[in-house]
């Protein structure tokens, strides 16, 4: 079995240190560089894999260092808008052989959550999203919120649903939340809290609630391990760790 090289980017943070502690505790990889805030990217230890955890307005210019090396890159910072994929894609031209896996959640049941919602959104008049993480997350709504609002939108759309039923015309405060894509989108952000989504279903005279918790960060590793052994023979670019997946 061939050992994956991989550095970390963001190393020193929550998310970061975890990973590194799964990297070396991984028999088919080795954890050749730990980088963070102030290092040098350079040639990233030689590594195969990048996987980076750092913040939105950092990780794209760390993608693209990668790329610019050869060098395959698992994402797991949020913040990726339409037009940072875009330019992602446009590096990507020149280096048609590096792979790039940016996931909005890298926990499986996050994963099958917004599976499971996307096949439930066609059959309900009404949804809404919470989502609830702890106070020191930079960025409201989650991507995996997001994420799964537009699943949910397209989903509706391919059923011929119309918009979701909403008599709301006086909200100055914004207490109905963010519309992504026509899906209502809360953000919660508590104290003791990690990481917990649910999605709300409603139809006359029935409600369904999909919910997933992470009550740690070593939820997250499965799903980051296999994006690490799954990125390097998957060039180009993939949005969500569904697509590693057999679902």
């Amino acid at each position: 079995m061939d050992t994956i090289r991989v550095a970390v980017i963001g190393a020193a943070g929550r998310m970061g240190s975890t990973v590194c502690d799964a990297v070396e505790g991984a028999d088919d990889m080795e954890l050749v560089a730990r980088i963070d805030d102030g290092d040098d990217l350079g040639d990233l230890g030689g590594a195969q894999v990048a996987v980076d955890f750092t913040v939105p307005d950092a990780s794209p210019g760390n993608v693209a260092h990668c790329i610019s090396r050869g060098v395959h890159v698992v994402v797991g910072t949020t913040g990726w808008t339409q037009e940072r994929l875009d330019a992602v894609r446009r590096d990507l031209l020149e280096h048609p052989e590096v792979g790039v896996l940016v996931a909005p959640n890298f926990a499986l049941g996050a994963v099958l959550m917004m599976r499971f919602a996307q096949e439930a959104a066609r059959f309900y008049e009404s949804v809404e999203i919470v989502e609830l993480h702890h106070p020191r997350k930079v960025d409201a709504p989650s991507g995996t919120a997001a994420n799964t609002a537009r699943m949910i939108a397209a989903a509706r759309a391919d059923a011929g649903l119309g918009p979701v039923p909403d008599a709301t015309e006086h909200d100055p405060d914004g207490a109905r939340g963010a519309q992504i894509e026509g899906i209502r989108t809360h953000a919660v952000r508590m104290r003791g809290l990690v990481a917990h989504q649910e999605v709300l279903f409603g139809a006359e005279g029935e409600s369904l609630t999909i919910r997933h918790d992470s009550y740690d960060r070593v939820s997250f590793m499965p799903g980051v391990l296999t994006g690490v052994r799954g990125v390097v023979s998957r060039p180009g670019l993939t949005v969500g760790l569904e697509n590693y997946l057999d679902l």
